[in-house]
C-alpha cells in the first residue's frame, strides 16, 4: 500500500461501517491497531483517486488516535469523515445531513479556571474554502456538538442557547481537532438519525433498531455522494 493517498475516509460506529463495508464488498480487509480499514479506487470526476476506508472506533478517545493513524501512516490529502448524529428536536429532522462548519467538545467541566476557556480549547473551525463548487446534495452548514454521550433530554435547550447548535455527535469534535493541528483539509459529513428533546427521545426505547435502520439509509446516502465530494475537495 503506497503510503501517500489522495483521501482517507474515517467511519466511527460499528454500524456505521457495518454499511460501508457492505458497499464495497469485494474490497480486501487489513487490520489496524483501531479497526478494520481497506484501500479503494474511486472515479472522481476524469480520473481515479485512491482512497482508504478505515474504521477509527466510537468516542473522542478512538477517534482521535485512528486519526493521528490515519494520518501518520497514509498522509492523506484529504481526511472526511462520514457518520451520523443526534439532532435537536424542533430545529432540525431525521435524513438532514449537516456539512459541520465548526465543532465543540461540550462535556468538558473546568472548576479551577475559567470554563469557557477550556471549552474553546477543543473548538476546532474548519475551512471549507477549498471546495470547488456547490455541494452535491442538500447540506445544512451547521457547528457540531461532540461529546462521549448520547444526548441528555433535558440539556438539549441549554446546549442549543449555549452553542447555537443543532445537532451533537461523539466524534466529530476530536477529529477536527487532530486533523487542524496536523494541518490536513478535513471534511466532516453527518446524517441526522433520530432527534432529542426535552418531551421526547425517539431513539432511547430500549432497542438499537431505529438508530440502526436509518443509520443504513444514511450511510447509502453519504457513500452515493462520495465520489462527487471527493471532485470538489481533489
Amino acid at each position: 500500500m503506497s503510503k501517500l493517498t489522495d483521501a482517507v475516509i474515517l467511519i466511527s460506529a460499528h454500524v456505521e461501517w457495518r454499511w460501508a463495508r457492505a458497499a464495497y464488498p469485494a474490497v480486501e480487509i487489513h487490520a489496524s491497531p483501531y479497526g478494520e480499514w481497506f484501500p479503494l479506487t474511486l472515479p472522481v470526476g476524469d480520473r481515479p483517486r485512491s482512497c482508504v476506508f478505515l474504521h477509527g472506533g466510537w468516542g473522542k478517545i478512538a477517534a482521535a488516535g485512528s486519526t493521528q493513524y490515519a494520518i501518520d501512516r497514509w498522509s492523506p490529502r484529504l481526511l472526511v469523515n462520514l457518520g451520523t448524529c443526534g439532532g435537536f428536536a424542533g430545529d432540525i429532522t431525521p435524513g438532514t445531513v449537516l456539512l459541520v462548519t465548526r465543532t465543540l467538545v461540550y462535556d468538558i467541566i473546568e472548576q479551577m479556571g475559567d470554563p469557557l476557556e477550556a471549552l474553546a480549547h477543543y473548538s476546532t473551525e474548519l475551512d471549507l474554502s477549498w471546495l470547488k463548487g456547490e455541494p452535491p446534495q442538500p447540506v445544512r452548514r451547521e457547528r457540531l456538538l461532540s461529546a462521549d454521550r448520547d444526548l441528555v433530554k433535558e440539556e438539549v435547550p441549554r446546549l442549543r442557547a449555549q452553542f447555537g447548535a443543532v445537532a451533537a455527535d461523539w466524534e466529530s469534535g476530536a477529529i477536527a481537532y487532530v486533523a487542524a493541528h496536523n494541518g490536513v483539509r478535513c471534511l466532516i459529513l453527518r446524517a441526522v438519525t433520530d432527534v432529542v428533546g426535552p418531551e421526547s427521545a425517539e431513539a432511547y426505547d430500549g432497542t438499537l433498531e431505529l438508530f440502526t435502520e436509518r443509520a443504513c439509509g444514511a450511510m447509502q446516502l453519504l457513500l452515493a455522494a462520495l465520489p462527487e465530494w471527493l471532485a470538489l475537495a481533489l
